[in-house]
């Protein structure tokens, strides 16, 4: 008979969360209603890791480029961090979540540094599921800034170009330290990684849902699992055979 390997779950997720402001359109509602709704699907998310023991998800909250919505959006999506973090730190904390947050620093406003910070800090010593947020967060910036610590590092005689290997590299990225992901989802129904992990992405499933991130929970996210499960992950290899006894 076959022997089956028991289903193989995802060590760590990354999400695309698209979509809100278009649930809001279709609603007939400002998009500030979307990204208010997105953060509830970004709690029920996280509690579902947790269920589904995922030890590692990171979430794309806010990207370099969204800079460059309108001045009110902008403010508003900032308020909504702002609120995320005050109101739900404690209870990640007492959940044993550790976040972390990658992305560039430079520029941010004091307040809004600090609450990331802080996050970090107040959660450093949690050994329960990695929570990671991705915000100012560029990929291509992420390359470039790695790119440019290590040409400094070779400049000051610090390192052989010789020395610079795929791991050198890697250690000088804001994920250092983070597994590359096995699982990128990305809700809205857009097919693209929209500057996201295109480092560490290299050999992650890709799975796209029609649905809009607010619309997101743990449904949704027990389908995607389900739809991972059977996927054949080679990393460049071929695929053998299960073993028959």
């Amino acid at each position: 008979m076959n022997r089956r390997s028991a289903p193989v779950k995802p060590a760590h997720v990354a999400i695309i969360m698209d979509g809100n402001g278009r649930w809001a359109t279709a609603r007939g509602l400002p998009r500030t209603a979307g990204h208010k709704a997105g953060i509830d699907a970004l709690r029920r998310t996280v509690n579902a890791a947790g269920t589904m023991q995922i030890p590692w998800l990171t979430l794309y909250a806010f990207s370099s480029e969204n800079w460059s919505r309108p001045k009110s959006e902008v403010t508003d999506l900032m308020g909504l961090l702002r609120m995320f973090i005050r109101r739900d730190l404690a209870e990640l904390n007492r959940n044993g979540v550790r976040m972390r947050v990658i992305g560039s620093r430079a520029g941010l406003e004091p307040d809004i540094a600090g609450l990331l910070a802080e996050a970090e800090t107040v959660t450093a010593g949690n050994t329960g599921m990695n929570l990671v947020i991705a915000f100012n967060y560029g990929s291509r910036d992420e390359i470039t800034r790695a790119a440019r610590a290590l040409a400094h590092r070779v400049k000051n005689g610090e390192l052989d170009p010789d020395d610079i290997t795929v791991n050198a590299f890697g250690a000088h990225l804001d994920t250092a330290g983070i597994p590359d992901p096995d699982l990128i989802i990305r809700t809205g129904g857009e097919q693209r990684l929209s500057n996201f992990l295109l480092w560490q992405a290299a050999y992650a499933e890709f799975i796209f849902l029609p649905c809009y991130w607010p619309d997101f929970g743990e449904e949704e996210f027990a389908e995607a699992l389900r739809i991972f499960e059977k996927r054949t992950r080679r990393f460049g290899g071929i695929e053998t055979r299960e073993a028959i006894v």
